[in-house]
């Protein structure tokens, strides 16, 4: 298979990785004999809910934030999300001594948009229905002299979640092995396509997969279309972080030549793999950052003699819907 030349390379994230360093955290790759033992094979987990601000959003809002030039930055910079890009964004800016200001529904979990107050953002809330979020961020941005941060359609945001990828690889080096099979959520696609990127270049031979809700799997129709579809779902998920309707343009330019498919898993999969990450593991994962661990756990993954990499991509989750899903 030939491949197109892509938007953002593996020096890319390399000098993400440098730009990032001195502030983010290089979460650990785990491999719990529990899931060794349940699964027959060996499985690791990248646990970003170990990261800054809870989840992995924070590097790619580093390393997009530390690109913007210092006589841009007065303006502050405008972000729309539903809660972890949000406090990424948030904390980055806080950082650099940047005004951040959050474009967020307002049915986003309370505590996420609690969080992203806390580290100095101005939040404005949106209806998800009846408004557009973009269409309010960019006239905000535009008002203000800001700069618009994207959640996933920028190559730095993308570079930035593609140094979870480049730890993956220098783990898994580290310890004499290859991984045959990644999965990560996706939901705009961003750091699907960075983990792709970092790990289709040490391991060409690795099936990367995307993970996503049922009904809001526009990443698996894409892929068996060969071009960007919307999911069409008119629905809610607890996998609140994976919404987005339809591929970014340019993660799916990255994603429709990495990845080898999309899988899926319901919210009751979700739930249970939530729980099992409490009990089992004493890890606190959110639904969008374990729908991965649930397909895995619901066989939706051909694991047999593989060693698979899960990651779990953030533990930012309601209080209350936390103790419902692990009760």
């Amino acid at each position: 298979m030939t491949i197109a030349i892509l938007p953002v390379t593996s020096a890319d994230i390399d000098a993400a990785a440098r730009v990032i360093a001195p502030y983010a955290v290089r979460t650990p790759l785990l491999s719990p004999s529990v899931l060794n033992e349940r699964m027959g094979t060996r499985i690791f987990l990248k646990p970003e809910m170990l990261q800054r601000t809870g989840s992995f959003k924070f590097r790619g809002a580093f390393n997009k934030l530390s690109s913007i030039p210092m006589e841009a930055r007065g303006g502050g910079v405008v972000a729309f999300s539903s809660g972890n890009h949000a406090q990424g964004v948030a904390h980055a800016a806080q950082l650099l001594g940047m005004q951040a200001t959050i474009v967020m529904p307002a049915d986003a979990p309370l505590s996420k948009r609690e969080r992203t107050k806390a580290y100095g953002a101005e939040v404005v809330l949106y209806d998800r229905d009846r408004e557009d979020r973009e269409a309010i961020s960019r006239e905000i941005a535009q008002k203000r002299g800001a700069t618009l941060v994207r959640p996933y359609d920028d190559p730095y945001v993308i570079a930035g979640q593609g140094t979870v990828g480049r730890e993956i690889a220098e783990d898994m080096a580290a310890l004499g092995l290859a991984p045959d099979i990644v999965v990560a959520p996706a939901s705009g696609g961003g750091l699907i396509a960075g983990v792709a990127t970092a790990i289709k270049a040490r391991y060409p031979q690795a099936m990367v997969m995307s993970g996503e809700p049922e009904e809001f799997d526009d990443h698996a129709r894409s892929l068996r279309a060969g071009k960007r579809e919307a999911h069409g779902s008119k629905g809610r998920t607890i996998c609140d972080a994976l919404m987005a309707a339809i591929p970014g343009e340019i993660t799916f330019s990255i994603n429709s030549q990495l990845l080898a498919q999309g899988i899926t898993a319901s919210d009751a999969e979700v739930g249970t793999a939530v729980g099992f990450a409490f009990r089992e593991l004493k890890l606190v994962v959110e639904p969008g950052g374990a729908v991965g661990l649930a397909a895995l756990l619901a066989g939706r993954i051909d694991v047999k003699g593989k060693n698979v990499v899960i990651v779990l991509s953030g533990g930012n989750v309601d209080a209350d819907l936390f103790a419902r899903l692990i009760s």
